[in-house]
């Protein structure tokens, strides 16, 4: 306990140095037509997750040295992009890398076929990049990304040890100490992609070790509803035809925020412990016989995007 509060301290204490920074250089978030914020705010206060996970590769005698290799490349792209606005074509290939890196410091090609090799670098970079596009109203990205750390963490010391326990205490740190200038009615500062990309490439990594080791892809649904929100998000774009890489107004807690203006923290917090809970419901049911634990799994995925649909295109209208 002693330690997880002087990580959270640290942590903290790193934003508040971050703070100063981007207020000298001006690196703030200014509200447009598409936003959910209206006033300026400090932009890249996710970059806390980074700089704490780096403290944990030096503190850990240089573990897992190829995925820090790839998180520290698609830090550094999404924090220049934070500042300067990049287009795609700078972005994607560190976000390859950092995936590419992920897979190879698990060694994953030895143990599955190349297509499905290629296949996992196109899933993890969309997985990344639907992190980046959840990460839209105060709360949502620290708070969901808390409890799926927690969720790791109760796997960690309950089922199967996969990773070092402090790793998890110090990306939690990290979280903890930017949920308290986030979320909140006015967050002192937002992620920016340097935070939400960051953290999405650590939880993937985290995720597709357990589900290794455990030889249980059924982890993924650790991050099942930012994927149904997210995929389905998409999928109704490209039928409208609209660039999915420009900004809008369409994801579900969007909408509740913005159109049925339901308070962001509510939203936030609506999101989190539903994930919670179904990952509570993942965990409880994970020694289950392996047809049986499938059918489950199922039938929870098919029951989220019901509901998902039902309240997205039934209750709450989007904007035509």
């Amino acid at each position: 306990m002693l330690k997880f509060l002087i990580l959270t301290i640290f942590a903290s204490f790193l934003a508040l140095v971050y703070f100063r920074i981007a207020d000298y250089f001006n690196i703030v978030d200014r509200p447009n037509e598409r936003s959910s914020h209206s006033v300026v705010t400090i932009r890249g206060g996710g970059v806390v997750f980074f700089i704490t996970a780096l403290a944990y590769f030096v503190y850990s005698d240089f573990s897992y040295p190829f995925f820090f290799l790839g998180l520290t490349g698609v830090s550094l792209i999404s924090f220049a992009d934070d500042i300067f606005t990049l287009p795609n074509r700078y972005r994607l290939p560190f976000q390859f890398l950092a995936i590419f890196c992920i897979l190879y410091q698990l060694d994953f090609l030895s143990q599955y076929p190349w297509l499905i090799f290629s296949l996992s670098l196109i899933v993890g970079v969309g997985i990344i990049n639907i992190y980046n596009f959840m990460d839209g109203i105060n709360g949502l990205t620290g708070g969901y990304s808390l409890l799926v750390i927690l969720a790791l963490w109760m796997v960690n010391n309950h089922h199967l040890y996969f990773i070092d326990n402090n790793f998890l205490y110090f990306i939690s740190a990290s979280l903890l100490a930017f949920n308290f200038f986030n979320f909140r009615k006015k967050a002192v500062c937002f992620a920016g992609d340097v935070g939400s990309i960051s953290i999405a490439v650590i939880i993937l990594f985290l995720i597709t070790k357990l589900s290794i080791e455990d030889r249980n892809p059924v982890y993924f649904l650790f991050l099942s509803v930012y994927g149904i929100d997210g995929v389905i998000t998409i999928l109704e774009r490209l039928y409208l035809k609209e660039n999915i890489f420009k900004a809008h107004r369409r994801h579900l807690f969007q909408i509740l925020v913005n159109e049925k203006k339901i308070p962001h923290l509510i939203i936030a917090s609506l999101y989190a412990t539903v994930q919670f809970l179904i990952s509570i419901f993942i965990i409880y049911n994970i020694d289950q016989d392996f047809t049986y634990r499938n059918i489950l799994s199922g039938i929870l995925v098919l029951g989220l995007l019901f509901v998902y649909c039902l309240v997205k295109f039934a209750i709450v209208k989007p904007e035509e």
